[in-house]
């Protein structure tokens, strides 16, 4: 039986946090990485066509359509947004970071992975300001 079980070195103080500092994962489990989504169609050409990548200005859609291409992959496992217990986050302006934890509240919900977010100066497309990754578990295939 697989269980995932958040940790919270302070539990009364969980609410304060848009994350998890930690998750435990017990039993035997398949694990799902995906890789860095952008507001960019996951199935693109390469070299990179400039039509393509004709992006939103706003971060909340940007992260919409990287959370969209991620949940492609979970679906395709039979997975949901409770079986990630990692995400990465990648911003070109850490100002927008409480928007973009708005639009993660409305795909996970409650559930809080554990996170890490890092500010860069550009991302894989021009005018891409977010890329998530993501580490998921399942129960173990029989």
């Amino acid at each position: 039986m697989l269980s995932i079980e958040p940790i919270h070195p302070d539990p009364e103080q969980a609410h304060m946090l848009p994350y998890t500092p930690s998750i435990r994962v017990q039993g035997g489990a398949d694990i799902l990485f995906v890789s860095g989504s952008t507001a960019i169609p996951l199935y693109h050409k390469h070299p990179h066509v400039h039509e393509e990548h004709q992006l939103p200005d706003d971060i909340r859609a940007q992260t919409r359509r990287a959370m969209d291409d991620i949940k492609l992959s979970l679906d395709k496992c039979g997975l949901t947004w409770r079986n990630v217990v990692k995400v990465t986050k990648f911003l070109t302006d850490m100002r927008e970071a409480d928007a973009m934890h708005e639009v993660l509240r409305e795909y996970f919900g409650d559930w809080k992975p554990t996170s890490t977010m890092v500010c860069v100066n550009n991302l894989s497309s021009p005018g891409a300001r977010i890329e998530i990754d993501i580490i998921a578990v399942a129960p173990r295939s029989a």
